[in-house]
């Protein structure tokens, strides 16, 4: 059965002068897949990967396009075009995706990204956006562990840093004293489940820290000075800025790692720099 709004891999039923008809199952029937989105091999019979939605015409359609996000999914797109229903959205599609009014946050408008989450509409089975994320989050019990690997999406911020989407279904916090780069909302990062609180409040990292991790940094330090002829101008007493945009990891557990590798006597400290034995 074809699901809208997702990557569904679907029949070819037959061919006809406009494209290819596909078997959505019971509930959509045959669905058309344009000629202009079909590979030129394609025959009934075949098997074909396609995205379902509904056209500006509202029929289910067929594309072999790929939209920035499914439903499910969070997604930071652009408004195109704000009308007496909403604002639409730009989705990587021929056609736009609303936001409609009650679902924005602010007003939206042209030009500015937003972050959204993508729903089909109860009532008219469209897909549309909301703006307001955290609706949509949280819904299931998170079974993440301390250092899980994630995948997040800033949505906010507050005073204690900054509001994630994590893996499109939870939200989180990222706090920015342990932050050492520039974030903006809808930026995308991996991250670690750093601890699930009692009220299922999740907290998150951009990095693992402690000695009990130092083992896959120092590995990190170790390949980056292979790449780099065995020397890097980054050492102990380096800013910790510029140690987090050479290596992605705070001064503190970067200290945790060179040491590590200094005992191992896999590497020599040096005043202005770190070298490989």
């Amino acid at each position: 059965m074809a699901v809208l709004g997702k990557f569904n891999t679907l029949v070819v039923v037959k061919e006809v002068d406009f494209g290819f008809y596909l078997d959505g199952g019971e509930e959509h029937g045959e669905i058309l897949l344009p000629e202009r989105y079909a590979p030129p091999t394609l025959e009934p019979g075949e098997e074909i990967e396609v995205f379902i939605y509904k056209d500006s015409e509202d029929r289910i359609i067929a594309t072999t396009e790929e939209p920035f996000a499914e439903v499910g999914e969070v997604a930071f797109l652009e408004a195109t075009a704000v009308t007496n229903i909403g604002a639409f959205l730009d989705w990587g599609l021929m056609k736009d995706v609303l936001c409609p009014f009650r679902e924005q946050t602010v007003k939206m408008e042209v030009g500015k990204f937003y972050p959204v989450y993508l729903y089909v509409d109860d009532e008219s089975q469209r897909i549309v956006a909301s703006a307001k994320v955290h609706n949509f989050l949280d819904n299931v019990m998170p079974v993440y562990q301390e250092g899980d690997k994630v995948d997040i999406m800033v949505i906010g911020q507050t005073d204690l840093g900054y509001k994630v989407a994590i893996n499109d279904m939870h939200s989180g916090l990222l706090y920015k004293n342990e932050v050492f780069t520039k974030l903006r909302i809808g930026d995308t990062k991996q991250a670690y489940i750093k601890k699930v609180r009692e009220d299922d409040k999740i907290d998150v990292t951009l990095q693992l820290g402690g000695y009990d991790k130092t083992d896959g940094l120092a590995g990190d330090i170790l390949r980056k000075l292979q790449a780099n002829n065995g020397y890097m101008p980054i050492s102990d007493k380096s800013p910790a800025d510029d140690i987090y945009a050479e290596f992605g990891m705070s001064k503190k557990n970067f200290k945790k790692a060179i040491g590590s590798l200094y005992k191992e006597r896999k590497i020599v400290i040096e005043n202005d720099g770190i070298r490989l034995v």
